[in-house]
């Protein structure tokens, strides 16, 4: 008798969420909005969820509730749209999620300098989530972190506020799948994968899901899916590693790195193409590995291929360092003496992101080497290297034409590379973007 009056009381629970999800009635926050929450957030209202934003940020919810958009993928129109029709607003406390129905988590998940997993943040909302939390609510944890946070981190968490899990509320790990930028896969049409702590937390979870996302993959467990998501950034990070690597060698043995992978991806099986660059950045590349790495050392297991692609990443940007310091000697001329100029300091093309940007590593490097530095980005107005502030300067000819050298480190589409080759003395193209250009030979140096 106590099993059935259990059973009744956990699906009268789980049916009324799922079916309020199902007529859009639910009410949905969202914590943390960058890259990945607005987008996430956006979309959620577009199909008539009342979202309502969480960020500590002052100015990020001003801005929301301006409806001004500070994220590429997400349109100001589609923003302010949503903003005049009461769909989305953003607030700077936790009140709200005492009346949602649906919580989502979407803060970030840096390392510290000790490439510790640092959850400062996840643990923060969590404890507010906590004080807050009744019958009846979701929440899911879309930050990228190590197998077993969502049921070893949050869920004790959680557990304080006397509420049972997969009964009297539902808790699930869905690891976001942002590429910003990318105009091909956005939030509704790339595949979510979803696991529940229970069979009803997934299938809570996964219904809310499936409203706004084409096509919803359901795992096992949440620690399964926490595996998915960093699994899916060390095998980028590792095949990143061994290109950056093969660059190197290439360099050593004067081949043309490029020249060889377009060869190879010819083929048209057993290979996928990756290329070299001078670092990598954003969020995921560089961090979300060693989350991985960090905890498979509580197995007493040391993941070496892992350790392994992190350095070799991390030592890209002193490579490129290097290589500045050969092409300028080559022109006879020392870095302390050398007027350089920087095209992009985002971590990734057409974006303003510089988040862990190899550029700005490379750049503050250069100036412990006393060289003169400026640099143009059409998406980053200014940035701050050393505890100076550096602004975009305007790429013209008589800019070019008096630096010592021009070092592309983001291939941004609006860049006019044939001024660069016809202008620039001598070029340093990390990223392959004056490819085909006529008249670069003996003027652009490539990684």
């Amino acid at each position: 008798m106590a099993k059935t009056t259990y059973t009744t009381t956990v699906n009268r629970v789980k049916q009324r969420l799922i079916q309020k999800i199902k007529a859009r009635e639910a009410r949905v926050c969202v914590v943390g909005l960058g890259y990945v929450g607005l987008p996430f957030a956006v979309e959620k209202a577009k199909v008539g969820f009342n979202v309502t934003g969480i960020d500590q940020n002052a100015r990020r919810v001003q801005q929301v509730n301006a409806g001004e958009s500070y994220v590429t993928d997400v349109p100001g129109s589609e923003l302010q749209r949503l903003v005049k029709k009461s769909l989305i607003k953003a607030v700077a406390d936790f009140t709200p999620v005492t009346a949602a129905d649906v919580i989502v988590i979407c803060v970030p998940t840096p390392l510290t300098q000790n490439q510790v997993p640092d959850l400062q943040y996840v643990i923060n909302v969590t404890e507010e989530i906590a004080k807050h939390l009744r019958p009846g609510q979701l929440i899911s944890l879309e930050s990228t972190t190590y197998p077993g946070t969502t049921e070893e981190v949050l869920l004790p968490l959680l557990q304080s506020s006397g509420l049972k899990i997969d009964e009297d509320y539902f808790l699930c790990h869905s690891p976001e799948r942002v590429d910003p930028g990318n105009k091909r896969y956005t939030t509704k049409n790339t595949n979510k994968v979803v696991g529940g702590v229970g069979p009803h937390s997934l299938e809570v979870a996964q219904t809310f899901y499936e409203q706004t996302i084409e096509h919803v993959v359901p795992v096992s467990s949440a620690r399964a899916a926490e595996m998915v998501k960093v699994f899916e950034n060390t095998f980028r990070a590792v095949n990143i590693a061994l290109v950056n690597e093969l660059a190197i060698l290439c360099d050593k043995m004067n081949l043309n790195v490029w020249e060889v992978l377009d060869a190879a991806f010819t083929k048209p099986f057993g290979i996928l193409p990756f290329y070299p660059g001078p670092g990598v950045g954003g969020h995921c590349i560089p961090i979300d590995p060693h989350y991985l790495e960090w905890k498979a050392r509580e197995y007493g297991f040391t993941t070496r291929f892992i350790g392994l692609a992190g350095e070799i990443n991390r030592r890209m940007p002193e490579f490129v360092r290097e290589k500045i310091h050969r092409t300028l000697n080559e022109a006879g001329k020392a870095v302390s003496l050398s007027r350089i100029l920087f095209i992009g300091m985002a971590y990734k093309k057409d974006l303003g992101d510089c988040r862990e940007s190899p550029a700005i590593k490379i750049a503050e490097m250069l100036l412990e080497d006393k060289a003169e530095l400026l640099y143009h980005d059409p998406h980053v107005d200014e940035i701050e290297l050393k505890g100076r502030l550096y602004r975009s300067v305007p790429l013209e000819e008589d800019l070019l034409k008096g630096v010592d050298l021009v070092v592309i480190t983001t291939d941004h589409s609006s860049i006019d590379y044939r001024m660069l080759v016809r202008s620039a003395p001598v070029i340093l193209d990390t990223r392959n973007a004056t490819r085909g250009i006529a008249g670069q030979e003996g003027k652009v140096v490539l990684l």
